[in-house]
C-alpha cells in the first residue's frame, strides 16, 4: 500500500530534508516515528517531492511511503502524536494508483520573503523573513525575472550534483510588496540544489540597483557559477505547494519525469 503524507515543518532545527548520519533531518524524524509505531528495526523509507536544504521551511511538502498491513487512519493519529512540534502531519491518505511524490509532480511553488525596512522584520516572523537593510525595488526584480523565465540550463544558479541535469522550466518568478515585506513567488517543474536561493541573490542585486535587469540573463547564459550571485539565507524560503495531475495521469507523468532525468 502506498501512502501519501502531507507535511509542514519549521526548518530551523533541521539539516534539511534528507537523512544524514548523526544529524537531525525531517526525513529522519518521520521515518524514526514510523519505525517506532510499526515496531521495526529498520525504518521505512520516505520519498519526497522536493529535498529542502538546511534551514528551509515547508508548508506543503508531500512524501510517500510503501507499507503493508496498516490502518491509515490509525497510523495518522499515532504519527501525529509522535512527531516533534516542528513537524506537522497535515494528512495521510492512500495514494492513487501510479502516484510518486517526486516524479508525478507537475510543479513546485516556493515563496521567499525579505524585509527591506531599516528596522528589520517583525520579531514574530524573523524565523521566516530575511532582514535586508537596503531598499529593494520589486519592479526591477520583476524586470530581471523576465530574463530567466522558461526552459533553460540553470547551471549558473545551481550547485551541481554528479549525474543530475540542471535543465529546468521556470514558470513563474514574481515579486510582490506587502508593506515592508517583499514576497517572491518561484514556480517551476522542478528545482536543482540551491537554485531558488541563487535566483533570489540575482534578483536582490538588481533590486538594489547594483546591476541592470539584463544582467540576470547574462548570468544565466554564462552557465557557470558567478561569485557576484549571492546564495540567500535559507530561512526566508518556504516550500508552499506541490501540484500533481489528475489521478489518471499520475503514472504517465512519473514515467515522463524519469525519462527526462535520464536523458
Amino acid at each position: 500500500m502506498r501512502l501519501r503524507l502531507d507535511l509542514s515543518y519549521d526548518g530551523a532545527g533541521f539539516r534539511g530534508w534528507a537523512v544524514q548520519p548523526g544529524l537531525r533531518t525531517v526525513q529522519g524524524e518521520v521515518e524514526t516515528a514510523l519505525a517506532t509505531i510499526l515496531r521495526r528495526d529498520t525504518a521505512p523509507q520516505l520519498t519526497c517531492a522536493g529535498r529542502t536544504d538546511a534551514g528551509v521551511h515547508a508548508r506543503g511538502q508531500v512524501a510517500h511511503v510503501d507499507l503493508e498491513d496498516v490502518d491509515p487512519p490509525a497510523l495518522e493519529r499515532r504519527l501525529r502524536r509522535l512527531l516533534p512540534p516542528d513537524i506537522a502531519l497535515r494528512g495521510l491518505t492512500v495514494a492513487p494508483e501510479g502516484f510518486d511524490a517526486r516524479f508525478s509532480a507537475l510543479q513546485r511553488r516556493y515563496v521567499y520573503r525579505l524585509c527591506d525596512s531599516p528596522a528589520g522584520p517583525d520579531p514574530l516572523v524573523r524565523g521566516s523573513v530575511v532582514g535586508w537593510g537596503r531598499p529593494l525595488d520589486p519592479s526591477l526584480m520583476d524586470a530581471a525575472a523576465d530574463h530567466l523565465l522558461g526552459e533553460h540550463d540553470f547551471a549558473s544558479f545551481c550547485k551541481r550534483r554528479e549525474g543530475a541535469t540542471t535543465i529546468r522550466t521556470l514558470l513563474e518568478l514574481r515579486t510582490d510588496r506587502r508593506g515592508d515585506v517583499l514576497e517572491t513567488t518561484v514556480r517551476a517543474d522542478a528545482f536543482c540544489h540551491s537554485m531558488v536561493r541563487s535566483l533570489m541573490g540575482a534578483l536582490v542585486a538588481v533590486g538594489e540597483g547594483r546591476y541592470a535587469p539584463e544582467w540576470a540573463g547574462q548570468i544565466l547564459a554564462g552557465a557557470t557559477r558567478d561569485a557576484r550571485v549571492k546564495v540567500m539565507p535559507a530561512h526566508g524560503l518556504v516550500l508552499e505547494e506541490v501540484v500533481y495531475p489528475a489521478d489518471d495521469a499520475l503514472a504517465a507523468r512519473a514515467h515522463e519525469s524519469r525519462r527526462r532525468r535520464d536523458e
